[in-house]
């Protein structure tokens, strides 16, 4: 058995993994009885942990938000910063640490008392990041935290979700996993009327509560589901599908070709393979010349083709240049003007 300290470090753990926890379950992990478990509570109790318990058959042990945070963790101002910081990293993506900012979020937002929530979404809402590069669709970092939240609990999401032709639908699905990549989020979730596995943008995301019921998880459609959803994002959405070899090692290609571009499988020291979807075959060839490597295409057939028809253009507009006279007028030779006023830049 656990020692005392331990088994409430460990209890708290538990506690805060899952929304709630039924009075057996606990006493069996934690290996102590039932009378055990319910001192051991009154001990977080006495530490500042709010641990609410419901009776009945169907009651538990929920860790909830109190009025003070707990001792020995964090004061207020630590906790609106972690909060913040978590917050800018779930929303911004930022590689590597965009998927456990968003559970240590999910966490932290469990405990925080309503007078830090409060300060927390202020300072969200009236802080404007200046970013390099476009900036993705919002994804509001609420929407993301109960997202995390079902997908832990292993309850239904109802949803209205806004297609890419604007449309929108009623869903409802099981939610297993967010991925996010690139500064984008999805949600990888069992779709209870189309019978199968789906993959939504969080950013086109409106949750409809009331959730629920709870359900028993299902098993994953892959191993790697960064990869299955690359998959799906770069390839299988799109009615024209290729396979193209890039003369260039895989981590070479990797630098530049992003997880919505395609899927990069490894072959050899000097080349790698690439899977990737398009709207139609013209408009692959362009997304393969833009990615700047020598290539060498394996399938479809009619890429080929493309290829060569976009060469015989090309073609001809070299032979065309410099045959015709320079167009006149239309302000053409003229110096530009200076921009003035309060809006030129200094």
């Amino acid at each position: 058995m656990l020692e005392t300290s331990a088994r409430l470090l460990r209890l708290l753990s538990l506690l805060q993994a899952h929304r709630e926890w039924s009075g057996p379950d606990l006493a069996q992990r934690l290996g102590v009885s039932a009378r055990t478990l319910r001192r051991d509570v009154d001990r977080l109790r006495e530490l500042g942990y709010p641990v609410n318990a419901s009776p009945g058959t169907g009651g538990g042990y929920q860790l909830g938000a109190g009025a003070e945070l707990p001792p020995l963790l964090l004061d207020d101002d630590e906790a609106v910063a972690v909060a913040i910081g978590l917050r800018t990293a779930a929303g911004q993506g930022i590689e590597g640490i965009g998927e456990t900012s968003v559970r240590a979020l999910a966490k932290l937002e469990q405990v925080l008392p309503n007078r830090l929530r409060r300060r927390v979404g202020a300072l969200n809402a009236f802080t404007v990041p200046m970013l390099r590069g476009p900036l993705p669709d919002a994804v509001d970092p609420a929407v993301l935290t109960e997202l995390a939240h079902l997908c832990r609990d292993a309850e239904r999401l109802r949803f209205e979700y806004r297609g890419h032709d604007g449309t929108t639908s009623r869903r409802s699905v099981e939610p297993h996993r967010l991925v996010c990549t690139e500064r984008r989020w999805y949600l990888v979730a069992w779709d209870l009327d189309r019978e199968d596995w789906r993959t939504f943008r969080v950013d086109r995301i409106t949750p409809r509560p009331p959730h629920g019921p709870r359900f028993e998880p299902r098993e994953a459609p892959a191993e790697d589901l960064a990869a299955y959803v690359s998959q799906g994002v770069s390839t299988r959405v799109y009615a024209t599908h290729a396979v193209v070899r890039l003369l260039v090692p895989l981590e070479e290609a990797a630098a530049q070709i992003s997880p919505s571009a395609g899927v990069l499988e490894e072959e050899g020291p000097d080349s790698c393979l690439l899977r990737c979807g398009a709207g139609s075959l013209d408009v692959m060839v362009i997304h393969v010349m833009m990615l700047g490597f020598e290539f060498e295409v394996l399938e479809p057939d009619g890429l080929i083709e493309a290829i060569r028809r976009t060469r015989d253009r090309l073609d001809g507009a070299l032979a065309r240049a410099g045959q015709s006279p320079p167009r006149t007028g239309g302000g053409a030779g003229r110096t530009p003007a200076t921009p003035t006023g309060s809006g030129a830049a200094s």
